[in-house]
């Protein structure tokens, strides 16, 4: 054997140990409990949120939603339009209960979802394919079929989810796309490192993963790359876990600027200037640079979870739904 081939010998199989004590090994450390997450949902009164109903996905699979009937005597009883609503990593429909019954008390009808591997939803933490969420919300909207204008809100990682939506070829789903602190990937200029503690990531596992779907591998999917920094009681309730699939599908498309570029559908932003997970300061001028006219509200004092919880937040969504809606 001569040496050049014992040299290319040599390096396949040198990669290929990397990859595989990358796949073993590489995977996310443990997520020490983030109070700023956890605790704002303490002492909620849970006791107005409906049950959960389902819809048939293409697969089979019935996946759950909450629905929050616009309210009567608002508007002359005629109902405003409807609004979908997406909750953040490791969280589910119930974490969006607040918003959507504001949103069903000025008038529209709610629709909260457990994305799939959240909730009710399918297995916890991971899902089968990428892009299966995509398919997931195009089942959706033709079993459901939201009233008109239907406007689709994203928090959060659901905000990057919604914006790889509305960037898609799917966007016309939607009238209109609300992003509430969306995260937009680890190159954009809102990110902070781990989310601000709320996310540990496999970086050696997430790169192992990415060069085999590369090379159209994609049998390892399953395997772990994100832990939340969930306390032990909500890590029973919510997903603590992602997957490869999961983790890649469940945020917007790696080139973020370009999905942004693509929405042709009305779209705003809104976010806290207190927001621990993400620089909110830097949404707006990222917009900009970009070229695109979306507006963008910070609120002051509100943080990355109060952003769905407290009154003031939640009335900036509505009003910022009814302009969109107009």
């Amino acid at each position: 054997m001569s040496a050049g081939l014992l040299f290319v010998v040599g390096l396949v199989s040198l990669t290929l140990i990397m990859l595989a004590a990358a796949l073993l090994f590489g995977g996310p450390s443990p997520a020490p409990a983030m109070a700023s997450i956890n605790d704002p949902f303490k002492g909620i009164d849970w006791s107005s949120m409906p049950p959960l109903s389902r819809y048939p996905a293409r697969d089979g699979a019935q996946l759950a939603y909450r629905y929050y009937g616009a309210e009567e005597n608002v508007n002359d009883n005629k109902v405003r339009g409807s609004v979908v609503l997406v909750h953040g990593s490791s969280a589910s429909s119930q974490s969006m209960h607040r918003m959507a019954n504001a949103f069903s008390q000025a008038g529209y009808d709610a629709y909260a979802l457990d994305i799939r591997g959240h909730g009710a939803s399918g297995r916890k933490g991971t899902i089968a394919y990428i892009g299966q969420l995509e398919d997931d919300m195009e089942d959706f909207i033709k079993a459901v079929a939201p009233g008109k204008p239907a406007t689709c809100i994203g928090f959060s990682s659901g905000g990057g989810f919604v914006l790889r939506v509305a960037g898609s070829s799917r966007q016309t789903l939607f009238d209109n796309y609300l992003l509430l602190s969306p995260y937009l990937g680890p190159t954009a200029a809102n990110y902070r490192p781990n989310s601000g503690g709320w996310v540990r990531a496999g970086i050696p596992r997430l790169i192992a993963l990415s060069i085999l779907n590369g090379c159209h591998i994609s049998a390892l999917n399953h395997l772990t790359v994100l832990n939340f920094a969930l306390n032990e009681e909500a890590k029973s309730l919510l997903t603590p876990s992602y997957s490869f699939n999961l983790a890649s599908n469940f945020q917007p498309e790696r080139d973020f600027q370009q999905n942004m570029r693509n929405v042709q559908r009305p779209c705003a932003v809104i976010a806290g200037a207190d927001d621990e997970a993400f620089q909110t300061d830097q949404l707006e001028p990222e917009l900009r640079r970009l070229g695109i006219p979306w507006p963008v509200t910070i609120l002051p004092g509100i943080g990355h979870i109060p952003l769905t919880l407290e009154q003031d937040a939640i009335a900036a969504a509505v009003q910022a739904v009814d302009k969109l809606a107009q």
